[in-house]
């Protein structure tokens, strides 16, 4: 039976609530955590498949194997990963930014947009509670369902939204995680990779014709004002297409640039598999 992750944040559900509410069947099991616990249990053979934060595809992709339509990612505006500061991002040279250990790209592209684009560094703490540091009035990055309660609770001039951020210097989509499977796993199992991969594009195509059941499951995890949920989907991209994957690539070379990750992955090969 494949192991495949899943994401705890309420970004996930139009992907997974088909599952869910059984409207498809997964063939395998589901395992959900945070990000940066997902990854790591991809690295180390606990998964065989599901979703992983971009940059550490980028830094393992020989391991892996992209796989085809989906990904976490957004045109212009995320809202789910943000900087708190009452200074902009320009205005964080030196700055101590407390960091959530759960996710690798947010902490990239924050990495990115100051290095990058701004020309100053940072330094980054790994933080069990980035939050509480916000509160307290220190620079943090949150991403996730934390992040929307920072974009609904602090000043919003002070809340700085990093996909906005990347899209007004870059004028390309951010992507955050994409889905892959091992290549050892898909090599010696590759019927089974095949129907988890269907029933996974079969989910995300339930939730596009279901958009009202699955803003019910996300509200009944966690909820937010009237609209919220529908104007957040329509803000996120779950499609890895041309615009993506350009704005993946574009990601990939400025990590590579500040010597990140070894080399600059393709994200073409995906459309080799499963097919």
């Amino acid at each position: 039976m494949l192991r495949s992750g899943r994401i705890v944040y309420t970004n996930d559900l139009p992907i997974y609530t088909a599952f869910d509410e059984g409207a498809v069947r997964f063939p395998g099991a589901l395992v959900a955590d945070v990000p940066a616990n997902l990854n790591a249990m991809l690295l180390d053979g606990r998964l065989d498949m599901g979703p992983m934060s971009a940059a550490a595809y980028a830094g393992a992709s020989d391991r892996f194997m992209l796989l085809p339509e989906l990904c976490i990612g957004s045109r212009a505006d995320v809202w789910s990963v943000v900087c708190v500061s009452k200074l902009p991002l320009r205005g964080l040279d030196g700055a101590r930014i407390a960091v959530t250990r759960e996710s690798a790209s947010g902490r990239g592209l924050l990495r990115v947009l100051l290095e990058r684009r701004y020309g100053i560094s940072a330094e980054f703490e790994e933080s069990t509670d980035p939050y509480a540091a916000a509160a307290a009035g220190r620079p943090a990055l949150l991403i996730g369902d934390r992040a929307i309660d920072a974009r609904q609770t602090f000043n919003a001039a002070h809340v700085h939204d990093l996909g906005a951020e990347w899209h007004a210097w870059t004028g390309l989509d951010m992507v955050y995680a994409v889905w892959v499977v091992r290549r050892d796993v898909l090599d010696s199992n590759g019927a089974d990779v095949r129907a988890a991969w269907q029933a996974l594009v079969a989910a995300h195509r339930w939730g596009e014709r279901n958009p009202q059941r699955v803003i019910g499951h996300a509200q009944r995890a966690h909820p937010r004002p009237g609209g919220f949920y529908g104007a957040y989907y329509e803000t996120l991209n779950f499609t890895f297409d041309g615009r993506a994957r350009a704005g993946l690539t574009r990601y990939f070379e400025e990590l590579h640039a500040l010597g990140a990750i070894a080399s600059v992955p393709s994200c073409e090969e995906a459309f080799v598999v499963a097919r």
